[in-house]
C-alpha cells in the first residue's frame, strides 16, 4: 500500500527560493510546538528562519497565510490507491494522519489553526478551501466505493468525511491525547457500519 501525502502546489509566477519557504514554515511549527501560538508574529518567524521579514510577507501576506501553509505542509493533501474495499482505504487515510498528527508540534499547530479561524478578521474562505483540501481524499474513497457498490447509494458523504476527520482532531486537541491505532481502528469500524453497503 502506497499513501503519499503531497504538499501543496505553487502558483504561477517567478520561481520562489525553496529553502526559504522550507526554513519558515519549519520556524512557525518550531515556534508554536515550544511557546504555542501568542508566541507567532512575523519577526519570531523571520529571526528563527533566518530570513527577512519581507521575504515572510512577500509569501505570505498574513499570520493567517502563514499558519495555514505551515499546517499544509505538515498536513497537506493524500492519496491512497484502490484497494477494491472503501474500509481499507478509509483505514489507510486514517492511519496516515494519525501518523502525521504524532509528529512534534502538530497539536499545537492544529489547535492553532482552529483557534485562528475564529478569530476577528479571519477569511473564513481560506481555512474552509484548506479543510477541502485536507479531506479531499476521505470523500474520494467515500464516493468511489459509492461507485464500487460497497458504501450504500443514500450514505450521507459530508457527514461522514466530517466525521473521519474530527475524530483523530478533536482526540489530539480537545482531550489532549495523541490518536493511536485503536482510535484509527475504532473509527474506520464505527464509519464503515455506518455508510457500508
Amino acid at each position: 500500500m502506497a499513501v503519499q501525502q503531497g504538499q501543496a502546489r505553487r502558483g504561477p509566477g517567478r520561481p520562489r527560493q525553496e529553502h526559504v519557504t522550507g526554513a519558515v514554515l519549519d520556524a512557525v511549527v518550531e515556534l508554536v510546538a515550544e511557546h504555542g501560538m501568542g508566541a507567532l508574529t512575523m519577526d519570531a518567524v523571520a529571526a528563527r528562519a533566518g530570513v527577512s521579514k519581507p521575504a515572510v510577507y512577500r509569501r505570505w501576506p498574513t499570520k493567517q497565510d502563514l499558519v495555514i501553509a505551515a499546517a499544509e505542509s505538515r498536513i497537506g493533501p493524500l492519496t491512497v490507491p484502490d484497494m477494491g474495499d472503501f474500509r481499507a482505504e478509509l483505514r489507510a487515510v486514517l492511519t496516515a494522519r494519525m501518523e502525521a498528527y504524532r509528529r512534534p508540534g502538530i497539536d499545537r499547530l492544529l489547535a492553532g489553526v482552529i483557534g485562528a479561524s475564529a478569530e476577528e478578521g479571519a477569511v473564513r474562505e481560506a481555512f474552509h478551501a484548506y479543510t477541502q483540501r485536507v479531506t479531499s481524499e476521505t470523500r474520494h474513497v467515500l464516493e468511489r466505493g459509492l461507485a464500487r457498490g460497497d458504501v450504500r447509494a443514500d450514505a450521507d458523504l459530508t457527514a461522514a468525511t466530517t466525521l473521519v476527520a474530527s475524530s483523530l482532531v478533536f482526540r489530539m486537541v480537545a482531550e489532549q491525547r495523541m490518536p493511536d491505532e485503536a482510535l484509527v481502528e475504532s473509527v474506520a469500524d464505527l464509519i464503515g457500519r455506518a455508510v457500508g453497503a
